[in-house]
């Protein structure tokens, strides 16, 4: 029988090439070289490597459903197990869900809505189990840092995935409910398609020591159990970049919460997200925090207030200080805590971003959405303070972010998302002054109110009194003290 589960999985049209090995192999090791698995087999096999309700799920669609179990399971189910959940059609993954749930007739049941938002977080929640098993390096440039998986984001995740999945007013799932809802969740689907193929190419059986080896590891999860290494063309986790000197940032947000951001952003933004500020690192200074994020692309800003909220935007042009709103359609506003929400651009203005700074006759600080006096998300020049106004036309469904329409600011971060715009002088090749080889320099002057005259040239000497007004920090650069 050395063979037989190769035989089987060339024998299953539903298998393609490559698919052939990777279920093959994993059937041999879970039936012990058999051509049948047994239930308990299955779940000493694959048990540690998911949420126990997931486990429950995948047994009730190979095994059939408690009162109707079939003592074991052939070949052609556990591929299409696989199969469906890889690179199934909605309607085959529609049929895993249903039967996972125990509906027989799956064209005419309906589903309770809190059955539904339990699997979706039996899912999400294997998800971030497999991400930290298989301790990819994405999740290593977040996780070495002091970014960790918080059970009540992974719940809030879940409950984002699944808010919308009944029509409005109903707590009931229908098959056709089902596929509308699936059709438009996308990373729903991607975190499935990554659960099953951490679990087909899981590679060894744990034996009841490793539950001990994992703590004495501190909780890395390698124990004795290997994962074959494996790569989805696109991870909804990006690369963590520039806090390589800080071994515990001093996070307020957690890695569920990381991916809910990211997948909402476009595809160019979505691999790597770059640190510029944090006010628990950098101070509480709106000066250092604009010239931290001026011209560096788009961006992602998270704050939390005073109550424990958290909120934020994703700003796609370069923040600059300007009169005018700029940015595009792709911008969007959300919420992080107490629930996960993104709010989109309607188009019916395009107020997505406003930065200015030392007007008399406009608002000074930082805006996005809404107008003047009535922010979807405002933080004053005067650092420390904020509006969120209780609608906001530039964003779809927008409710208040902040706990309160006026609030006090406890944190704030911003990352640039995508790669960093290239500089011109760096494109023509011109090494400059200082100043051009000083980023955030140049754009302290800027905020001063003194104009760069030429990139290639040094702009005139400061006066004393503007020396007086400048002070060198740690990582050597300029952050200008402006009393504001």
């Amino acid at each position: 029988m050395g063979n037989s589960s190769q035989k089987l999985a060339e024998k299953c049209s539903l298998l393609n090439k490559v698919e052939v090995p990777i279920v093959a192999s994993s059937f041999k090791l879970v039936s012990k070289n058999s051509e049948r698995i047994k239930e308990d087999e299955l779940k000493k096999f694959w048990g540690t490597q998911m949420d126990p309700r997931l486990s429950q799920y995948i047994t009730n669609f190979l095994f059939g459903p408690l009162g109707n179990r079939n003592p074991v399971v052939e070949f052609q189910r556990f591929a299409e197990l696989y199969v469906y959940c890889v690179r199934g059609t909605i309607d085959e993954r529609i049929t895993v869900l249903m039967a996972s749930l125990g509906q027989e007739d799956q064209e005419s049941s309906e589903i309770a809505y809190p059955l539904i938002k339990e699997y979706v977080e039996a899912v999400v929640s294997s998800y971030m189990r497999a991400l930290r098993l298989e301790s990819g390096p994405q999740y290593k440039s977040w996780e070495t840092r002091g970014f960790r998986i918080v059970k009540d984001c992974v719940q809030k995740l879940a409950e984002s995935l699944a808010f919308d999945v009944v029509t409005q007013g109903t707590q009931k799932v229908t098959r056709a409910d089902a596929e509308r809802w699936l059709h438009k969740n996308p990373v729903f689907l991607r975190m499935v398609e990554h659960v099953f193929l951490h679990l087909y190419h899981y590679r060894a059986v744990k034996n009841p020591n490793d539950e001990k080896r994992e703590k004495e590891d501190g909780g890395s999860g390698q124990g004795s159990g290997k994962v074959k290494a494996f790569c989805l063309e696109e991870s909804l986790l990006p690369t963590c970049e520039n806090i390589h000197y800080m071994p515990d940032y001093p996070t307020f947000i957690d890695i569920s919460q990381i991916i809910f951001i990211n997948s909402q952003l476009p595809n160019e933004y979505q691999s790597k997200w770059r640190f510029l500020f944090s006010s628990q690192i950098h101070g509480e200074s709106f000066s250092t925090f604009i010239g931290r994020i001026m011209d560096q692309g788009a961006t992602v800003i998270i704050v939390e207030d005073t109550n424990g909220y958290i909120f934020g935007g994703f700003a796609t042009d370069s923040w600059a200080l300007s009169p005018n709103f700029v940015g595009s359609d792709s911008s969007f506003l959300f919420t992080l805590r107490p629930r996960m929400r993104c709010f989109p651009a309607t188009t019916y203005n395009d107020h997505y971003q406003y930065l200015n700074l030392h007007q008399q006759t406009m608002e000074n600080g930082l805006g996005m959405g809404g107008q003047f006096k009535y922010w979807g998300l405002w933080l004053d020049s005067e650092y420390g303070i904020g509006e969120c106004s209780e609608t906001c036309t530039t964003y779809k469904n927008y409710i208040q972010l902040a706990a309160t329409k006026n609030f006090k600011i406890r944190n704030i971060e911003v990352w640039g998302v995508g790669d960093k715009p290239a500089k011109e002088d760096e494109d023509e090749g011109m090494s400059g002054s200082c100043i051009d080889r000083e980023h955030e320099a140049k754009a302290m002057l800027k905020i001063a109110g003194r104009e760069i005259h030429s990139e290639g040239f040094r702009d005139e000497p400061m006066t004393e009194h503007e020396k007086d007004n400048w002070i060198i920090n740690d990582e050597f650069t300029m952050d200008l003290k402006l009393d504001i």
